[in-house]
């Protein structure tokens, strides 16, 4: 009897343990924080919901390192060296875009050069009147660091991202690359960015800390060790000019990871391509129309 009792009382207590363990583990999974994917996810797909125009419409604004042909427009043309990866994002782009964004460059698709964040502030919402993207790309900060401090900068950034979020576009933010003799302004306009996309919970693409990663100690192509090279033909990410990606012409249009490594056109195609295909497969394939 002493024995049968101690059996039922072990028995009890394990099931009650048992039941702590399950009881805790499920509050660790409710207390478990969101991805920042996932998060951008379902934002996004709130906010398409709003969405009332073309399918398929990608606009994209920014500076000259946005209007320049050597962003975008070429990956229609037979790119090379593609990773499996990338040759599959491709061709997911090809199919769901409208043919025509390979080209909306120019002022009143939202590119043009020595522009800052003050002239999208000021004509967002015409481009959103004339284009209605689906989605939209947006890099300003460049320019923006020889006449706004952060607070204006950050400001006026989160304000023409709420204009296209409030159109029910989906806005991709991207970091801008680091800039020769203001490295350390640059890197502070890239951690706005990063914030105002952790904030408002947007997809990112962090051009700026892809370019330090690649090429941690050389990426300036205005420094002295690149003197034997002009314009955009050097041979690493930013530009003699020390502003603008490089595009060497042994590396045009080429995505190996060598090129990834020595074309700063090439790594923002890459970057910009792989983001644009996680938007269309995680957030826009659930609706089936056609374009």
């Amino acid at each position: 009897m002493t024995c049968l009792f101690r059996f039922c009382l072990m028995s009890a207590t394990a099931v009650v343990l048992t039941l702590i363990a399950a009881a805790s583990g499920g509050l660790a999974a409710e207390a478990k924080p969101v991805r920042s994917d996932e998060a951008w996810v379902a934002s996004m797909k709130a906010v398409h919901e709003a969405f009332e125009g073309q399918r398929g419409t990608f606009a994209q604004f920014g500076d000259s390192i946005t209007v320049s042909r050597a962003f975008w427009f070429g990956l229609q043309y037979a790119p090379k060296n593609l990773s499996p990866n990338m040759a599959r994002a491709l061709g997911l782009v090809r199919d769901y875009m409208l043919e025509d964004c390979w080209d909306w460059k120019g002022p009143k698709f939202g590119s043009q050069g020595r522009m800052t964040i003050r002239w999208a502030h000021q004509n967002v919402g015409q481009w959103l009147d004339d284009l209605n993207p689906e989605v939209t790309l947006i890099m300003f900060g460049t320019n923006d660091l020889n006449s706004l401090d952060l607070a204006e900068y950050e400001t006026k950034t989160r304000q023409v991202v709420q204009k296209c979020l409030d159109n029910g576009t989906i806005v991709i933010l991207s970091t801008i690359p680091p800039k020769h003799g203001q490295a350390d302004k640059a890197a502070t306009f890239a951690d706005a960015v990063r914030r105002i996309a952790r904030e408002m919970q947007l997809p990112l693409i962090d051009y700026h800390a892809e370019i330090l990663k690649r090429r941690p100690d050389d990426w300036d192509g205005a420094s002295d060790q690149f003197h034997q090279y002009q314009g955009y033909d050097v041979p690493t990410l930013i530009a003699r000019d020390g502003v603008h990606p490089s595009n060497p012409q042994q590396y045009a249009n080429d995505y190996s990871d060598e090129a990834l490594h020595k074309n700063g056109f090439s790594l923002r195609n890459y970057l910009t391509l792989m983001k644009y295909a996680e938007v269309i497969e995680k957030v826009l394939a659930h609706r089936d129309e056609p374009k």
